[in-house]
């Protein structure tokens, strides 16, 4: 079916969920998620079916590792990738929707061409000047985590230091949950944000891309 916005539902799934993270709210809400998140994601994902194909997150967090987690996510994420090897994520919770594109996390052989690119004078001003830019558009950039210090073999006092220390490189915008949300027009917001950060995702495309590890060392 064609996408026809977030209903107003979602929202308040997600608000119940973070007040009553429990495997009893859960079983008897089931039907809600899927009608009110599950499926209007889906809907998105598909109205911007030119950046990806997508894959939809599960909703149970993994406690194997970190049982001090609740069972359940507090939001539904959908992932999509180009060819070159940027992402585009979508995000929808109590608060709204939130979109980012950009490289997340990277490998080690990515993170090594980063680097270089960033230390490098053309190619790290320019990337420089693209960061600069989003910001004074509104973009949050971000990383999965970063270093408290310069990686080994870079000055401390380089700089370009604060896009040195990033362990990834991406831009997000927090949407919000205006009237637009529960229209299709959600669909165009998200890609104007993902548009927005094309010269960002053109910069990693080419200097960066895909991970070329073995999948046994990318785990």
């Amino acid at each position: 079916m064609a996408f026809r916005g977030i209903p107003r539902e979602a929202l308040d799934f997600y608000a119940r969920l973070e007040a009553d993270n429990t495997k009893p709210f859960w079983e008897a809400n089931k039907a809600t998620f899927a009608a009110a998140v599950r499926t209007p994601m889906t809907e998105l994902t598909e109205a911007l079916a030119e950046y990806g194909p997508f894959h939809l997150f599960r909703p149970h967090n993994d406690l194997r590792f970190a049982r001090d987690r609740p069972p359940y996510k507090t939001h539904q994420g959908a992932y999509g990738e180009s060819e070159g090897g940027a992402g585009y994520y979508v995000q929808l919770s109590a608060s709204g929707l939130m979109a980012a594109a950009g490289y997340y996390a990277m490998a080690s052989d990515q993170l090594e061409r980063f680097r270089r690119a960033v230390d490098a004078e053309r190619s790290g001003a320019d990337v420089a000047e693209v960061v600069v830019g989003l910001e004074r558009a509104g973009y949050r950039i971000g990383a999965i985590s970063e270093l408290k210090t310069a990686p080994r073999g870079y000055p401390k006092d380089h700089p370009r230091i604060e896009l040195l220390r990033r362990k990834g490189l991406m831009a997000l915008v927090e949407l919000g949950s205006p009237a637009w949300l529960h229209t299709p027009k959600a669909a165009d917001r998200v890609r104007r944000v993902w548009a927005g950060a094309a010269p960002l995702c053109e910069w990693l495309d080419r200097h960066v891309g895909p991970s070329t590890l073995p999948p046994d060392e990318l785990r």
